[in-house]
Formats: structure tokens, C-alpha cells, sequence
């Protein structure tokens, strides 16, 4: 195999309602719509250092709901701050813990069911 060199890693996601998505993303976690197309069947997201694409699902993988096995995790710097501004505006999976393996975390779910985690070295 070629040796190449990679640059960079964006989560593509699925969304079955794009403009719910581009709500929830920039009105509750204070992201930026960066790039969409013309026809809003994809965009991009992006606070800070962070990349996220979501498209409409077209007939190459045409799934009836998004899925993913594991989560976005999310390294910030005032875990308990963020904790405190979205307890209430989201479907949480689980609340502000301090864990053993060195991170105070917390878990919610975005509006299309994708497990977000956000946390903090201790």
C-alpha cells in the first residue's frame, strides 16, 4: 500500500430533517454554519477546532433513521458551565460525573439521536 498522508477527519451524518439539525447545532451548542449547498441537502458545522458535516440521505445509503454505534466525544475547558446551559434544552443520557480514568463528563443526545459527549481532564 501507498503511503499518504491524512489531514484531517469530519464526521459526515446522516439527518432525515437538515433544518432541525442546523437549529439545534447553532442555536443550543453555538455552532457555526460554515459551508451548506444550495439546495440545503448538506452543510457544515464548525465551533473552534471542531468539524462536523451533515447531509439528507441519498440513494447510495438510503437508511430510514441515522445510526451510529458510538459517539462524538468533545474535549472542552468548562465542562461544568456547558453542563449547567444544556441540562434543560436536551435529551440527556447521562448527567455530569466525575469518572475514574481522569474526566468529568456529561452525555446528550442531539435532535437526530446521535449520542454527544462532552468532556474535561480532571
Amino acid at each position: 500500500m501507498s503511503t499518504y498522508t491524512a489531514t484531517k477527519l469530519t464526521p459526515m451524518l446522516e439527518t432525515h430533517d437538515i433544518q432541525a439539525t442546523l437549529t439545534f447545532y447553532t442555536e443550543i451548542l453555538n455552532f457555526t454554519c460554515s459551508k451548506k449547498s444550495d439546495d440545503v441537502c448538506w452543510l457544515t458545522l464548525s465551533k473552534d477546532e471542531i468539524e462536523i458535516m451533515f447531509c439528507t440521505p441519498n440513494q447510495h445509503r438510503n437508511l430510514h433513521k441515522p445510526i451510529m454505534s458510538g459517539s462524538l466525544y468533545i474535549k472542552t475547558n468548562e465542562v461544568a458551565t456547558l453542563w449547567e446551559n444544556l441540562k434543560s434544552k436536551c435529551k440527556i443520557c447521562y448527567p455530569l460525573e466525575d469518572f475514574d480514568y481522569g474526566m468529568r463528563e456529561f452525555a446528550i443526545y442531539d435532535n437526530n439521536g446521535y449520542l454527544l459527549q462532552f468532556g474535561q481532564d480532571l
